[in-house]
């Protein structure tokens, strides 16, 4: 996949554009455990994302679902359906890559089986009055409006993550991380627009981002250690060595194949601010640009 493919010559932005779900097909049967070449680490970080965000993702589509009939807002609307599908491609796509894993030797039912109880059981829906039912209904949308800033940023950040380009990551996976990257970024006002639709209050947009944000980190952390420990390719490595550490990823950030903690830190510190919109986390442009020439949706089309 070639760099200019990913990062397009600058162009004026859309004002809006109508979300939709789009089908995409991926071959996963030449990808190898390790697809970032000669990185484990760096490989199971991204590969945390299949075994937390499908949960996470037919989460957010059940919990907008419910949300749906209450808002009145046409324009909204529209947006929120196209979200759903979206998030539902992205459960479908990450989802895949699981098989994958199994068949190579790397059981993740352990960890998916958790995350599973913490989407469906703890933040699930719940037997309440109406009154509480909407309130709770409120507070887990603006959490997932801080999980998609999250999402937004990242998005944003592998679609200009050059040193990806070089790396010797396998194309498939890139076409993967890049297409669900600009989905996030082509959607990133949504979560955030329902939430401010039913509340404006300034306390819960900051409350539900300090919650959710150390959760995030929490579980990616939890998800790369499950993931080397439980590689069978690193099973001649000793304990110590497969254990991650800080210095690994600082060492990846520095080689661009992840982001740096200065730029976490520094773009997870946005949703602070009290200008914050999220329309400003990445190119709408650039985003379409990617989702009109990706492997994986021309391979569907075809």
């Amino acid at each position: 996949m070639s760099i200019e493919s990913a990062h397009p010559t600058a162009v004026a932005e859309p004002d809006h554009i109508l979300l939709q779900a789009r089908d995409v097909e991926f071959d996963w049967s030449d990808l190898p455990m390790h697809w970032v070449e000669g990185d484990p680490f760096t490989t199971h970080v991204f590969n945390v994302m299949h075994i937390l965000l499908p949960a996470g993702e037919d989460w957010f589509v059940e919990t907008f679902k419910e949300a749906l009939p209450l808002i009145e807002d046409e324009k909204l609307r529209d947006d929120v359906a196209g979200f759903i599908g979206q998030e539902a491609m992205h459960s479908h796509a990450h989802s895949g890559v699981l098989g994958h894993l199994a068949a190579k030797g790397l059981d993740t039912t352990p960890y998916t089986d958790q995350m599973n109880w913490l989407f469906t059981t703890l933040l699930g829906p719940r037997p309440l009055t109406a009154g509480r039912r909407e309130n709770y209904l409120v507070e887990r949308l603006a959490l997932i409006a801080a999980i998609e800033h999250v999402t937004a940023f990242l998005g944003d950040w592998v679609l200009n993550a050059r040193a990806l380009d070089t790396a010797g990551v396998h194309p498939t996976m890139l076409d993967l991380l890049r297409w669900h990257g600009s989905e996030e970024v082509e959607h990133r006002s949504v979560a955030y627009d329902v939430m401010r639709y039913f509340d404006k209050r300034e306390s819960r947009r900051l409350r539900t981002q300090l919650v959710a944000t150390p959760v995030l980190v929490y579980l990616w952390v939890r998800g790369t250690r499950f993931l080397m420990a439980n590689d069978p390719e690193l099973a001649h490595w000793a304990p110590a060595r497969r254990r991650p550490r800080l210095s690994d990823f600082r060492a990846a950030g520095r080689r661009g194949v992840l982001p740096t903690s200065t730029d976490l830190v520094r773009r997870m510190s946005r949703y602070f601010r009290r200008d914050y919109h999220p329309s400003r986390e990445g190119s709408t442009a650039q985003a379409a640009a990617y989702l009109a020439s990706s492997p994986a949706a021309q391979a569907a089309l075809r």
